[in-house]
């Protein structure tokens, strides 16, 4: 078993990697679509209703699939037209792209959301005693969004932790691939599932943690009533 320890190691490192580059990517998109729902145009109203509406209605496994080789495909018809090398898409860099394009359609409702909570007399307040955009955002907007948006971060941070799994299925040699080889390789396939689940209980925990802090953090001022 000594043999397979630094490539489990390895395969943890990269689904830590994979699951916080893809939940910067996720939180971005859905940043700007949910932009994008609220503002004027039409347009981009349509855009963004699509581009949710498709994601949340198709498996995530189906689109995992359909992205990474859309992409794959789409990249070798490029280099088949203009005589290039052949490109191959890094299976780290596909996995990325592939969960922050899915779950970047749930960050979108969570943020939509959150900005909806917000009352609009405070912001007026905050304009009124002198703050510019760039302060009300800083001091007053975003800490309400994220008071507000935190419970559905903490959702959607966990499923794309959990969701890194199915990454494995593209080729990226993650926490699932490697305690998969090794279970195959020394015909204990329960031993080193009961592993990989250690080790996702072990983030998923850390996880709670941190988004226990954040909670505090944002709730402070918050009067609880008793009843």
């Amino acid at each position: 078993m000594q043999g397979y320890i630094p490539l489990i190691l390895q395969g943890t490192w990269l689904t830590i990697i994979l699951a916080l580059t893809s939940l910067l990517l996720a939180m971005i998109l859905g940043i700007v679509c949910a932009l994008g729902k609220l503002a004027d145009s039409k347009v981009c109203n349509v855009f963004c209703q699509a581009y949710t509406s498709l994601i949340r209605g198709v498996p995530d496994l189906v689109l995992m699939m359909l992205i990474f080789f859309g992409l794959q495909f789409l990249l070798n018809n490029i280099t088949d037209y203009f005589n290039m090398p052949f490109i191959e898409i890094d299976p780290l860099i596909a996995g990325i792209m592939t969960l922050g394009f899915i779950y970047g359609a749930y960050f979108t409702e969570t943020f939509r959301g959150a900005y909806l909570a917000i009352s609009k007399n405070m912001l007026a307040a905050a304009t009124a005693l002198g703050l510019n955009k760039v302060q009300v955002f800083r001091y007053v907007m975003f800490p309400l969004m994220m008071r507000f948006a935190l419970p559905g971060i903490a959702n959607n941070w966990l499923v794309v932790l959990k969701a890194t799994a199915l990454v494995s299925l593209l080729g990226l040699s993650d926490l699932v691939k490697a305690t998969k080889n090794a279970g195959e390789a020394l015909y204990q396939p329960l031993l080193f599932a009961l592993i990989a689940g250690a080790f996702y209980l072990f983030f998923t925990s850390i996880s709670n943690i941190i988004l226990w802090w954040l909670e505090r953090h944002y709730s402070i001022g918050i009067t609880k009533t008793k009843l």
